[in-house]
């Protein structure tokens, strides 16, 4: 297995457009995209920081996982994605170690990306995320 880098944070937020001004105003950082990803019902709003990104999420339903996410604890921190040379092999090995896996199986974005979920059980509390690029 091997991590290549950090993707992105994921932030979950309850207004899109009153958390830019933060980001943009107070830390400078610009907004490369935002766009609304309709099988999570959320808008995602993207500002690149060095290789890495902030990704600000934002539910669009009260009913969506991150909204339900959102009822529970708060906004915040949602999740933290790696980058992997591998994601099938980072599954099995992460499986071997006692690992908890919410997808057994990666998924595919409309990018083409690879991407998997790892329980906050077995990470200490985070939500994580692996991706790998084709």
């Amino acid at each position: 297995m091997t991590i290549k880098r950090i993707d992105h944070i994921a932030i979950a937020v309850e207004d899109l457009n009153q958390s830019l001004g933060f980001w943009e105003q107070a830390l400078g950082l610009h907004v490369h995209e935002v766009r609304n990803v309709p099988e999570q019902a959320v808008d995602v709003a993207f500002l690149p920081v060095g290789a890495s990104e902030i990704e600000l999420v934002n539910p669009v339903t009260t009913d969506s996982g991150i909204a339900k996410w959102m009822q529970k604890r708060g906004p915040g921190i949602h999740h933290i994605c790696f980058e992997v040379d591998d994601i099938r092999q980072t599954l099995a090995e992460l499986a071997e170690h006692g690992m908890e896996l919410i997808d057994k199986e990666p998924r595919t974005n409309k990018d083409g990306k690879l991407y998997a979920f790892v329980h906050p059980r077995s990470t200490g509390g985070v939500l994580v995320e692996l991706y790998q690029v084709p």
